[in-house]
């Protein structure tokens, strides 16, 4: 399936500052990127570096005054949605080092907090069928309720509320996956049936030997997702982080099904 990708972002700095830009979809082996262009405001330095785990790319800017940024992009995703259910969870000692970092808490997914939880609401149930009622248990018990969370909301936080957007679903889906000793991150990604349309963040299990996409939100499938990067938890994929102070105009995001 192929799909249309349009950003734009119209941000001010009121004095230069560096700013790290995480949006373009990155080139991988179930999703080729057919055509893609960016244009950004000059400014003091334009320089590419490898995202984490080198899934993706990162922009550093060194920028002040106004910062317009657009990016078009036609990507194809070949990629089926694997049955959860039949997969199994790989032993820690089999695990290979990719994976290792995304069995350990974050900033933002506290799992050791889930330990006790897990052990008993998810106790029947192991390998792809422990992700699957963990995801159900959230879309159960959560409200997608825009504002209801701020960058130092935790997956603790999270939990106690009941309520959050995608990060927070993604972070609560990836503490517990991981209270259950199965590896999980965070992708940020795009997707054509997120609502309101924005960049959207989902949590990948490790199952079976590969990592495997879940969202908890119900707003994207497996197969449609377009993937801009990886991380530990939100602080690893932010769209823009400015080591500043920052205004932001407008910012839209499209993504369409061709």
């Amino acid at each position: 399936m192929q799909f249309a990708i349009h950003v734009q972002l119209d941000y001010h700095f009121a004095q230069a500052c560096d700013v790290l830009l995480q949006i373009e979809a990155a080139a991988l082996p179930d999703q080729v990127i057919e055509d893609a262009a960016i244009t950004i405001t000059p400014g003091e330095h334009f320089a590419r570096v490898p995202a984490q785990d080198d899934i993706g790319e990162r922009i550093w800017l060194r920028i002040g005054g106004p910062m317009v940024v657009d990016y078009h992009a036609r990507v194809s995703v070949d990629r089926a949605a694997a049955d959860l259910a039949d997969l199994a969870r790989v032993p820690p000692h089999r695990l290979p080092g990719e994976a290792v970092p995304y069995l350990m808490p974050s900033r933002y997914c506290p799992s050791n907090r889930f330990a006790e939880l897990v052990a008993t609401e998810f106790a029947e149930v192991e390998g792809g069928a422990k992700i699957i009622a963990m995801r159900d248990w959230i879309a159960a018990h959560l409200v997608y309720e825009a504002g209801a969370s701020n960058s130092d909301t935790t997956a603790i936080d999270t939990f106690v509320d009941r309520k959050g957007i995608c990060r927070d679903y993604a972070h609560l889906m990836i503490a517990l996956a991981r209270a259950a000793d199965i590896p999980a991150r965070i992708a940020s990604v795009y997707a054509p049936r997120v609502t309101p349309p924005d960049f959207h963040a989902v949590a990948e299990v490790f199952l079976g030997g590969a990592w495997h996409l879940v969202d908890a939100t119900g707003m994207a499938e497996a197969e449609e997702m377009i993937r801009i990067g990886i991380g530990r938890d939100a602080g690893d994929v932010a769209f823009l982080t400015a080591f500043g102070a920052l205004e932001m105009n407008s910012q839209t995001v499209s993504v369409k099904a061709l």
